[in-house]
């Protein structure tokens, strides 16, 4: 049974989808599972035991491209027994639909009818998780899902990672701490500069060294991190923002002893290389798509106008983050290392 997944478009939603292919390898042991999703995405699947291969074409972020999708699906015909979507909108269900995919499963959603056969009507009481929603698909509507549920757990090749130490120049004599400052989505999920910056200074004051990532938007706010930094401690962080590709990334956070980040793509990374965790949160909520490991820490202060979920704070003040100060998250990462702490 071949089967094609049609990828989400967030580094985050494209880790947690791996619960989705858990499913499928639990139901169909022998089934080939192939995932069509962006190229940025291939560094993800790769590290995906499940997955025989990406599949990546050159399609513009959110252009329909009619005639570009029927030259892809023709290219896929007779290869695939069923297609699942992940994503609720019209396109996604475009080359499922040209590939002639016998069966093709997905949520109701932008105006599918006919380009999918096996439609669904989500429950969102029923699976409040996003991991939930995906791995529903796997099964028969109505069905209950197996319990536990499958973690995401993304494979470290040894040498790979010791590629990545040696490009950069890292060593691993003394504990690291990765924190990941950034947030695709906007301002109301980044935790502020000073308070990352109050959390690095008491690591390093206690031996550790301290590696930043995110992409190359998030650069500057590592640079800040570290100005915040006095000299002496600053030497003991790196900024690897923008300075990795997504592959490096993954395999340096691999390394990580404790991770500190805002509710993002890396959080969910991490989670999936399951290393001890402080996710903060401000605007979102983990109701709907918390990290998915053995030692997480969730740190918010859950103000009456949060979870909003907007990019922006519609208030001007950003309270959920700015308030939130670096004391519990250094008690958080007490607490994951099995240190004993007094919490006021």
């Amino acid at each position: 049974m071949n089967i094609l997944i049609v990828g989400p478009s967030w580094v985050g939603d494209m880790v947690m989808a791996q619960t989705l292919f858990q499913c499928l390898k639990q139901r169909h042991p022998e089934c080939a599972i192939d995932v069509l999703a962006p190229e940025w995405s291939r560094p993800i699947l790769e590290r995906m035991p499940e997955v025989r291969q990406a599949l990546s074409f050159a399609l513009g972020h959110g252009a329909l491209e009619l005639a570009t999708r029927r030259k892809i699906g023709k290219s896929l015909k007779g290869q695939y027994d069923q297609a699942i979507l992940l994503p609720n909108s019209l396109k996604s269900a475009l080359v499922p639909f040209f590939a002639g995919i016998p069966k093709r499963t997905g949520w109701r959603g932008e105006f599918r009818y006919g380009l999918l056969n096996d439609v669904r009507k989500l429950d969102k009481e029923r699976y409040p998780l996003m991991i939930e929603r995906f791995m529903a698909l796997a099964y028969a509507p109505g069905a209950d899902l197996p319990r536990p549920y499958p973690r995401p757990a993304l494979q470290i090749d040894p040498g790979s990672r010791a590629a990545a130490l040696d490009k950069f120049g890292l060593a691993l004599d003394r504990p690291v701490l990765a924190l990941c400052p950034g947030a695709e989505f906007g301002e109301s999920k980044r935790w502020p500069s000073e308070h990352y910056a109050a959390v690095a200074e008491q690591k390093i004051r206690e031996g550790w060294q301290v590696w930043l990532f995110g992409s190359k938007n998030d650069h500057g706010v590592g640079e800040d991190i570290r100005s915040r930094l006095i000299p002496g401690l600053r030497e003991e962080s790196v900024n690897l923002s923008g300075e990795t590709s997504l592959a490096q990334a993954i395999d340096l956070l691999s390394c990580a002893d404790a991770v500190v980040s805002n509710d993002s793509g890396l959080m969910h990374v991490a989670a999936a290389l399951n290393r001890p965790l402080v996710a903060v949160y401000g605007s979102t909520s983990p109701g709907f798509t918390p990290p998915l490991a053995d030692k997480v820490e969730i740190v918010r202060l859950g103000l009456d106008c949060s979870p909003c979920f907007d990019r922006t704070c519609r208030f001007g003040h950003y309270n959920c983050l700015r308030e939130l100060m670096p004391q519990p998250v250094v008690e958080a990462l007490q607490r994951l290392q099995g240190s004993v702490v007094e919490v006021n």
